[in-house]
């Protein structure tokens, strides 16, 4: 891996006094001085923890979304001059000591977009508490991810992420959702801008303190995926175009 490659690793945080920690200290060592954490209006003492821990805090005065959050974790870390950009959360359920082999791709210069991917298989998956219509779901829109997009990824839906700078630099992500389909958006729009994409396994702990989503929130971020393949489809066939796609002049 090229030693001279700046990573800068990013956390949109919400409430996570109780696994910032543990995430933190799971992170290599030699990359830790280059931590961002973005509180997104927390009632807890995360950013009294993340400071003590000696990470850059950004907060937020109002909840600005999961979206919202990510917008100014990647803004942020684009003004350090930030070669490759590392989103995970601050929840502990991705295996933060894994961000070497994450990045390594990236960093040979070969890929431009890493994800973790929680589905090596389905045993394990379920085994390890995600619930079952949340596994089934993600099952189904990765399916028809990869045929809309001409891709072949085991899961679209982690929040386990590298990103190479030129990426961040290149597709329009301060206009995607505020919501959780800034995700979806994200990989979307990468693929309209034909970024290359590779995954690893990483494991995942399903625990009280870990993020999620209910199941109403779960369907319309279901709905929501659906939209954007849609937009994808209607802009590469030139019948319309859309904000979150970076179009050549």
């Amino acid at each position: 891996m090229n030693k001279q490659k700046k990573v800068v690793l990013v956390m949109p945080a919400y409430n996570a006094a109780k696994t910032i920690k543990k995430t933190f200290f799971d992170i290599p060592e030699d990359l830790r001085n280059n931590c961002i954490l973005v509180d997104d209006a927390s009632s807890d003492k995360t950013v009294k923890l993340a400071k003590k821990l000696g990470i850059k805090v950004f907060i937020h005065n109002y909840n600005e979304g999961y979206g919202g959050n990510q917008k100014t974790c990647y803004w942020e870390a684009l003004k350090t001059k930030a070669d490759i950009i590392v989103m995970i959360h601050p929840d502990y359920q991705y295996d933060s000591s894994m961000v070497k082999e994450l990045i390594r791709p990236i960093s040979d210069g070969w890929l431009d977009i890493m994800l973790g991917s929680r589905i090596r298989s389905r045993k394990e998956v379920l085994e390890g508490g995600m619930p079952v219509y949340k596994y089934f779901s993600n099952r189904f829109l990765t399916i028809i991810e990869n045929i809309v997009l001409g891709l072949n990824l085991g899961e679209y839906h982690t929040g386990y992420r590298a990103y190479s700078r030129k990426v961040l630099e290149t597709i329009p992500f301060k206009k995607f959702s505020d919501d959780f389909v800034f995700d979806q958006e994200f990989l979307v729009s990468a693929a309209h801008s034909g970024f290359r994409m590779g995954e690893i396994s990483v494991p995942v702990r399903y625990f009280a303190e870990a993020s999620s989503i209910n199941f109403v929130r779960s369907f319309k971020y279901g709905i929501e995926c659906l939209i954007s393949l849609g937009k994808y489809i209607l802009s590469k066939s030139g019948i319309m175009k859309f904000s979150i796609f970076r179009y050549r002049k």
